[in-house]
């Protein structure tokens, strides 16, 4: 078994550099969105209020590999009617898309939660100092929300590192479309499962422990 893990080797780095790379571009941009539209979410008009609220129950409802068949195909068809020739939405493309359009509207509840949690007092403070809305959120307000939201996002960044196995579906080959296909090949399919289990933990595993000490570093530096 260990024999054919080895052959394969390569094609199984290049899968969990594709797995890495869809769960930390996905994670990224759905955080910078969030960070977005929570604040448009708790301090905005009532009808942006209630379109994000719409958008964030829509997603959350919907299953991620529906949400990918929709980025995939759909993307292809609108394109195609944009430009008015066939266009075709790659895989890796609309991988990333779709799993950031699911971590947007998770993480934006997650980060919303976080900034309501932050205390009135900290932006009539800020206020009193003389800074403007924008300098006391990006100053005062945003430290404090992302410090409560941490554990949050830290679990949903393993949630999309699971969930970036279902772009397999649309044909990038990634981690777990590389194990499946070595598997194939060799008749050994125990061993590459094992091994691509190996590496989703020892992603988990160190991702744990940099979440828990940043976060131990966060909570100490409040008191």
């Amino acid at each position: 078994m260990i024999e054919a893990v080895i052959q394969y080797s390569p094609q199984l780095l290049q899968g969990f550099v594709v797995t890495l790379s869809v769960a930390v571009g996905s994670f990224v941009l759905g955080l910078i969105f969030s960070v977005v539209l929570a604040p448009a979410a708790v301090y905005g008009p009532a009808p942006v209020r209630k379109v994000i609220a719409g958008y964030v129950s829509l997603i959350r409802g919907l299953p991620e590999l529906l949400v990918i068949f929709l980025i995939f195909y759909g993307g292809t068809v609108l394109l195609t009617g944009l430009f008015g020739g066939y266009v075709e939405v790659d895989a890796l493309t609309a991988g990333i898309a779709a799993l950031t359009v699911v971590s947007t509207a998770y993480l934006t509840e997650i980060v919303r939660g976080a900034l309501v949690g932050v205390s009135s007092g900290q932006w009539e403070a800020a206020l009193a100092l003389g800074l403007r809305r924008p300098g006391a959120f990006r100053l005062v307000v945003l430290p404090q929300m992302m410090v409560r939201a941490l554990p949050g996002l830290g679990n949903q960044w393993l949630v999309i590192l699971k969930e970036s196995a279902l772009v397999s579906i649309i044909g990038l080959e990634e981690l777990m479309r590389k194990s499946v296909v070595a598997a194939g090949a060799t008749h050994k399919p125990l061993a590459f499962y094992l091994t691509a289990a190996a590496l989703y933990v020892l992603v988990t595993g160190v991702s744990t422990l940099f979440i828990n000490a940043y976060n131990q570093r966060l909570t100490t530096h409040l008191r």
